[in-house]
């Protein structure tokens, strides 16, 4: 089971140096990936449902996000061996050309560590700002993807999609291994069914363990009825609920709680033949007491 953590890019603890503190601190505790995630901005007016109903204000977390790529390439030159994600990326907010070649970069420079982490993106602010219309995303989101792989592959590369068009040309520097993973946050039927035809895997947000096994399964019975091999596609839970020091209640919500009920609850995607979790970083403790917390869930959960 491959454990995942998310950087601190945002948020209170947020700095270069809590970054690079927990980056080789995940390395060196054995951790499989680090991820970061995209926010261009934060709008100023209401459009998210508060609790009692009424439209409030996008987060606070997302006042200030550091960017992922440039992230993960200043992560990469003080690490040696653990995957740098993405979770996620908005491919349709860039131009195709210039996001392969920002992946491919850093595929070169951690020495073929990169995974492209895809999202169709929500927020009708960050396409207007883009200058690319909401509706593109489903058919454009499929045709960026494309466009994206055509320049990883051999020179030269020619591309015609319905959106994005690439004269034959030379597209470089390439992914080590020739090309890189793309795995695709996913939770609808709809966004499943797009990943299982054309990603390497998913990682859809985990609140239920029985929903989440469903998803898991649509995802490769999709994919294999479209003739792709299951078994070499990736399913990583993924969850925002912040890691505890000490136990919650009985009632807790799945994938939540302290290191130990957390590794309980992993033993449990695991016999249901999940590949991988990712966790977000705890928002309030402070980054000692998250590191030790790290180490505990790492000696509970061993690779097998």
């Amino acid at each position: 089971m491959k454990l995942g953590i998310m950087l601190p890019v945002s948020g209170v603890h947020a700095s270069p140096s809590t970054i690079k503190t927990v980056a080789q601190a995940a390395d060196r505790l054995g951790y499989d990936s680090l991820w970061t995630y995209e926010r261009l901005l934060r709008p100023m007016a209401p459009l998210l449902p508060g609790p009692d109903g009424t439209l409030e204000r996008a987060p606070e977390i997302y006042r200030s996000v550091f960017e992922p790529l440039e992230t993960l390439s200043y992560v990469a030159a003080f690490t040696s061996r653990i995957a740098l994600g993405t979770n996620i990326v908005i491919p349709l907010l860039h131009a195709p050309v210039v996001l392969a070649r920002r992946y491919a970069t850093l595929d070169q420079l951690s020495g073929g560590r990169a995974i492209a982490g895809f999202g169709q993106g929500w927020m009708p602010q960050e396409f207007a700002t883009a200058g690319v219309p909401l509706k593109r995303r489903g058919a454009g989101f499929d045709d960026v993807i494309a466009a994206i792989r055509a320049c990883w592959g051999p020179d030269p590369v020619e591309y015609a999609g319905r959106f994005y068009s690439i004269e034959a040309s030379e597209i470089n520097p390439k992914p080590v291994r020739g090309t890189i993973p793309v795995v695709i946050g996913a939770n609808t039927d709809a966004g499943i069914d797009r990943a299982a035809a054309t990603a390497d895997g998913i990682t859809p947000l985990t609140w239920d363990l029985d929903a989440v096994t469903a998803q898991a399964e649509r995802f490769r019975t999709t994919a294999e009825r479209l003739g792709r091999n299951p078994a070499a596609l990736t399913v990583t839970a993924q969850t925002n609920h912040a890691m505890q020091a000490k136990p919650i209640g009985d009632d807790r919500p799945f994938l939540a709680g302290s290191p130990r009920q957390l590794a309980g609850d992993i033993e449990r995607l695991r016999d249901r033949g999940f590949d991988g979790v990712l966790f977000a970083m705890p928002s309030a403790e402070e980054i000692p007491v998250q590191l030790e917390m790290l180490d505990e869930l790492r000696s509970l959960v061993p690779a097998r």
